[in-house]
């Protein structure tokens, strides 16, 4: 089991109230994503679940247990953090066993754990290694085997893929998928890069100063945030916003379209501009569009065959059935 509620759970550090009265329920088994900018409050909310910060107000219930005021170690829940926090004077078997040994496992058992975590994490070959002797990857699966296992309730995962390159970084987000798939325990991952929480959640969480924007699924999220700084934050390349006589025609304050959602042509289209920027990417090409009256810069997805360079004129068409329209609050109009 690793059901997790927070009811009315609230955090201040003296005056600064970073985390305002805040629900959410993480259902037994869900890998769930907190998303957000810098400062908006997603590690604070970890580490109250955690027990590495006490709540100011409200609860923290896990599988039906008040935990509030339980410590730590007592809850049942594992984490990772950015930085791998490993002993440099011990083998990775060691590493891997450590908590284990400070909580009396029999050695048998140790030997048992530590080797089918070896096994899902392929790390069976570097046992005998240290961490100076491993890559930041195998040094993070080191972290997250010590994790494993610990057998818990649930595993808490803190931006632990920021310190490895974008190699890497792709690499380590299909194991910890695949480990979900396998273990098929409650995990709560936090990341500013939203590109990590569409790939990986079952649900997302989107944070600003500590507030819930929006909860629900990627998809859901992507078809259909429910204001204009989802919209903004889940997509990449973001979503175009366009005000004005062009947004009142759709009868919004604000209208959003995708990159990927805008048809280019040399010849028509409802739009036009001029190509200021071309980032070809081989299967994609993004265009930055300058002069359209719309907005400073459009920024268009296509076809990594199409061929426009700076200073070209193009002709761009919105798909109708896509287009976004928002209130003067910035929420979605339906």
């Amino acid at each position: 089991m690793g059901r997790i509620v927070l009811e009315n759970v609230t955090k201040s550090f003296g005056d600064a109230h970073v985390i305002p009265p805040l629900d959410l329920t993480i259902e037994d088994g869900e890998f769930t994503v907190f998303v957000g900018p810098s400062g908006c409050g997603k590690s604070t909310l970890l580490r109250l679940i955690a027990g590495l910060e006490e709540t100011t107000s409200g609860r923290i219930v896990i599988d039906d247990a008040d935990v509030t005021e339980v410590s730590p170690s007592k809850r049942g829940l594992a984490m990772v953090f950015q930085s791998y926090a490993l002993y440099p004077h011990m083998t990775v078997r060691k590493n891997i066993a450590f908590p284990m040994r400070m909580a009396g496992v029999p050695e048998s058992e140790q030997e048992e754990r530590v080797m089918a975590a070896a096994k899902s994490l392929n790390l069976v070959d570097y046992l005998d290694r240290k961490p100076g002797q491993l890559s930041g990857g195998q040094r993070q699966r080191v972290a997250i085997g010590r994790a494993i296992v610990r057998d818990p309730t649930a595993f808490l995962f803190d931006e632990p893929l920021s310190n490895l390159d974008a190699a890497l970084r792709v690499g380590m987000r299909l194991e910890i998928s695949e480990m979900h798939e396998r273990m098929k325990t409650t995990m709560i991952y936090v990341t500013h890069d939203q590109v990590e929480a569409m790939t990986m959640a079952d649900k997302i969480v989107v944070l600003q100063a500590g507030v819930i924007e929006q909860v629900g699924t990627p998809l859901e999220l992507y078809r259909t945030p429910r204001n204009k700084f989802v919209a903004g934050f889940i997509g990449s390349p973001k979503m175009n916003f366009i005000t004005g006589e062009e947004a009142a025609h759709y009868g919004a304050e604000t209208i959003g379209v995708r990159p990927e959602h805008i048809q280019v042509s040399a010849d028509s289209g409802k739009w036009t501009g001029k190509v200021s920027v071309s980032e070809h990417l081989g299967s994609d090409t993004f265009f930055h569009i300058h002069d359209t009256g719309l907005a400073d810069t459009i920024t268009v997805r296509a076809d990594g065959e199409v061929s426009f360079k700076h200073g070209d004129t193009i002709h761009l068409t919105p798909r109708e059935d896509v287009v976004h329209k928002f209130d003067a609050a910035g929420l979605r109009i339906t």
